[in-house]
């Protein structure tokens, strides 16, 4: 496998950089042994379907949240959130570490797939969608994610009439985030499928069901501006959703991403900084951190 064809140790690479810029406790990821798997209980065209996201809704009082926007910690939020699938939502990524550099985040349909799900459904691939999708928080903290966020999770997923949820996440402790969420749901019957980027998180907590997509983080369901690309990575998603037989089953996208190779190396490599550019880095994450406090607290 060459170097461009290895997915990025996101573990790692995050290690390293969070180390560069002087936080020394390393993260300790989630990861458990057993994995919990429920097979789909009825054809997909017969069975009601939810959309998880850890994308957040545009607050217009927040500052920039736009394509290409810097890390915006203001436009966060905290808790389990539900809204209407009618309509477009409005929801956006800049409260979150995805690639910066290589992708702007200018197509919600990359990263959030109602649309695409939508198309199924008129389509007869899936039944129906559940009238709302929900909003996982992106939370460092397990404890939380595991003892509030995902049972909330859960909880709306029942009042909704769910057979089945296809997770969407973004940054590195997104994937967490929906693992996590994913296993809970699975205990509870709810057959998920996790469409994201980064391989070492997902297959690190353990999970039933992963199609990865070797893009840049921000692009879980599929390349910008390529509805083809999109369309494509929802089928291969709702076939794994079908098709696995027991957990731990993760399928790669054959579909490659269309920019500059390099993407890979860049990724919050520390390596790649100047000392004066590591430095200008930490001052704006201890500023985003005071922000996020805030917000939080508020």
């Amino acid at each position: 496998m060459s170097k461009t064809d290895k997915p990025i140790a996101y573990m790692q690479r995050t290690h390293d950089y969070y180390l560069a810029l002087g936080y020394g406790a390393p993260y300790v990821w989630a990861s458990f042994a057993d994995v919990p798997f429920t097979p789909l209980a009825k054809p997909l065209a017969e069975c009601t379907l939810a959309l998880v996201s850890t994308a957040a809704p545009y607050q217009p009082d927040k500052g920039d949240q736009g394509p290409g926007a810097p890390y915006n910690a203001a436009a966060k939020f905290y808790e389990i959130y539900a809204q209407p699938t009618a309509g477009t939502p409005d929801l956006r990524i800049s409260h979150i570490a995805i690639d910066r550099d290589h992708t702007t985040a200018e197509d919600p349909a990359s990263y959030f797939p109602l649309a695409t799900m939508k198309d199924a459904v008129a389509a007869g691939r899936i039944g129906k969608l559940a009238d709302r999708f929900f909003g996982l928080p992106t939370n460092r903290s397990q404890r939380t994610t595991i003892e509030v966020d995902a049972p909330a999770l859960l909880a709306l997923c029942r009042e909704n009439g769910v057979d089945a949820a296809v997770l969407v996440p973004n940054c590195p402790v997104c994937h967490q985030s929906v693992s996590i969420a994913a296993r809970q749901l699975e205990e509870a019957g709810i057959a998920t499928v996790i469409m994201g980027c980064a391989k070492d998180i997902v297959a690190h907590v353990g999970v039933p069901r992963f199609l990865f997509s070797d893009f840049p983080l921000g692009n879980a369901a599929g390349r910008p501006n390529d509805p083809a690309s999109q369309a494509a990575t929802l089928a291969m998603a709702l076939d794994l959703l079908e098709t696995a037989q027991q957990p731990r089953t993760t399928r790669q996208s054959p579909l490659k991403w269309n920019g500059a190779a390099d993407w890979k190396d860049d990724y919050s490599n520390p390596a790649k900084l100047t000392a004066a550019e590591i430095t200008r880095r930490k001052r704006a994450f201890d500023e985003g951190k005071a922000t996020a406090k805030q917000v939080l607290n508020s």
